[in-house]
């Protein structure tokens, strides 16, 4: 992208940019596409249906399903960390259930308090903000804080007394303590499995750069692309490999202790990185097929590939291990805190995206209740639900989450004769719009809305039966009313600072390049050394190009340094072929075994 010309005089002020392949076009067309669905869509499927399964019926058993309310908020919690290593899992998913609790737990005391809807809506906003800014500098999600955002919303405005809180709560976290063995259950059956399907992404992604890497070198009179990223499908590939290295590179440094699955894993990614760093051509050049079979090998449920012993593997897997003792050292621990004392600091990016959740939900809540809606929490969960990295994905998330809500409730109408026939019925129904949300959200956000929706409704018929047309039409006017106000708050809220994120990330990129190059000339330096400095900088990029596309889809803001970025994505890609292990002539095919 170029500067924008304005005229004398005039502050220069993006306002409508053309934004990267992720996000450009037509925004309500491509909003609305459907996608492939994950690779892994049915594990939190079946996760949330076995954790909400066994509470509700054992509560129906005893006749008190009006309790399912507070085991529900523990059952969501086996939606989150499908993508972490077991080791790792174990404590998000713990901190989950205690985040969750505690949102749970001052709503529940709020509502106790006070009958005030001014007051109530004024803590939900300000649950959703800060639920918000913790999910997105944890990177819990997904689903991010939007469960979270849910219940703690509608606890506020269910009736309360204080001697029923420790109760409520006992049960929102025995649910938990359950959802969290679910979550970890597969460990027992298969304990390498997130680091396999973590390596196979690699192997997918370094295989499609092996096949279009692109032009190496440009001409410096050619006129340079518009925008970082979109010079040519090589570029993307790059981008999309380097990231799926560096997220199997995390993965493994966060799984346990060594084990031989997880060695070849790691030479795995070793030859995965290698492919997308220097692509090239010749005798050592990567083969795309090679990639893709070890790929399918790994992510399948018989044993691991073993690849071809490379020059420097063993280094490099030492070096792992050096990370890896590390990162759980105390200084490891500390530095792990400080980082993310940062993203939560008075300079963090994400201020404004939190100022942005306040705001819209305020707004949302209080125009909703000035017009008798009963149920404003709705309103005030619809325009948190909005709010993503930047305003134009929260533009999609509008047009998503509007469309969703609005057939979903459709589906509430066709479906409620059948989930009144009797409790286990209203059971039932519930489960299996959880098990549709899931399963239908990864292919687009609106369509599993569309399952998400009837079973938000359906989960206040535990307490009581309610009038259909009044269901109805308070979730119609709370979805209109939080979309708008919502993202009218986004729009209003400018984030200035996503520019300075982009900056920022320079300079990072900068500094972890020049010290690649300086364990490049310096023939002492050790393979380890090398290593660590390779993966550093490849964090870096992956961090610049999140910063960059966070940056380009933001309406409001300055101009962005667009040379320099994409000067600074080419030369570290350089600097990350130039530190690439040596392989020598092309290895045989791999031999099986790894169990």
């Amino acid at each position: 992208m170029s500067d924008t010309p304005v005229r004398p005089g005039r502050p220069s002020v993006r306002k409508f940019p053309q934004l990267p392949p992720a996000v450009r076009g037509r925004p309500s067309a491509s909003a609305l596409r459907l996608s492939r669905p994950s690779d892994t869509w049915f594990k939190p499927a079946l996760s949330v249906v076995v954790a909400s399964a066994v509470p509700h019926l054992t509560l129906l058993a005893i006749g008190r399903p009006a309790l399912i309310v507070y085991t529900m908020a523990g059952s969501l919690c086996a939606l989150y960390g499908h993508g972490l290593p077991y080791a790792r899992r174990a404590r998000a998913v713990a901190g989950v259930v205690l985040g969750m609790a505690a949102g749970l737990a001052v709503s529940l005391v709020t509502a106790s308090l006070t009958g005030s809807t001014a007051v109530l809506i004024a803590v939900g906003a300000l649950l959703a903000a800060v639920q918000k800014v913790l999910c997105d500098a944890t990177r819990i999600g997904p689903p991010g804080h939007v469960i979270f955002t849910f219940v703690s919303s509608a606890a506020l405005f269910a009736p309360q007394r204080l001697g029923q809180i420790p109760g409520h709560l006992a049960l929102t976290l025995g649910a938990g303590a359950f959802a969290w063995l679910v979550a970890l259950a597969p460990a027992l059956v298969r304990r390498e499995g997130p680091e396999r399907r973590a390596v196979a992404r690699a192997l997918e992604a370094a295989a499609a750069c092996a096949e279009d890497p692109g032009p190496r070198k440009r001409n410096a009179a050619d006129p340079a692309p518009r925008h970082h990223g979109a010079a040519d499908p090589g570029s993307r590939h790059r981008s999309a490999a380097a990231a799926a290295v560096h997220a199997a590179w995390q993965c493994l440094l966060a799984s346990g202790r060594p084990t031989p699955v997880r060695r070849s894993l790691e030479r795995l990614v070793v030859h995965a990185e290698a492919a997308f760093v220097a692509p090239g051509s010749g005798a050592g050049a990567a083969d795309p097929e090679r990639l893709r079979a070890w790929a399918a090998l790994t992510r399948g449920r018989g044993p691991v590939p073993i690849p071809p012993p490379a020059p420097t593997t063993a280094d490099e897997l030492y070096g792992i291990d050096a990370e890896r003792a590390v990162l759980r050292a105390r200084e490891g621990r500390r530095a792990a805190r400080r980082a993310l004392l940062r993203r939560l600091g008075p300079g963090s990016p994400l201020l404004p995206v939190a100022v942005r959740t306040l705001i819209g939900c305020a707004l949302a809540g209080y125009l909703g209740a000035a017009l008798g809606v009963g149920r404003p929490y709705w309103a005030i969960v619809t325009a948190a639900s909005l709010y993503q990295a930047n305003l134009t994905l929260s533009w999609n998330r509008t047009l998503q989450r509007t469309l969703g809500n609005l057939l979903g409730v459709l589906v509430f109408a066709a479906v409620l004769p059948v989930s009144r026939i009797s409790p286990l019925a209203l059971v039932c129904c519930c489960l299996f719009f959880g098990f549709a949300a899931e399963a239908l959200i990864t292919r687009n956000y609106w369509l599993g809305s569309v399952a998400v929706t009837p079973m938000a409704l359906l989960v206040l018929e535990f307490g009581g039966a309610h009038p259909a047309g009044e269901l109805i039409g308070d979730r119609v006017l709370d979805t209109v009313l939080g979309a708008a106000t919502g993202f009218l708050a986004a729009t209003l809220v400018t984030n200035r600072r996503a520019a300075g994120r982009v900056e920022q990330a320079l300079d990072a990129t900068d500094r972890a390049r020049a010290a690649a190059e300086r364990t490049v000339a310096d023939p002492t330096a050790a393979p380890t050394e090398r290593d660590r400095a390779r993966r550093t900088l490849t964090a870096s990029l992956v961090e610049l190009r999140e910063a960059g596309d966070t940056a380009a889809g933001e309406w409001w803001q300055r101009a962005l340094p667009e040379q320099r970025l994409l000067a600074a994505e080419r030369a570290g890609h350089r600097t990350l072929a130039a530190t690439a292990p040596r392989r020598g002539p092309a290895a045989p095919a791999p031999s099986i075994g790894a169990e």
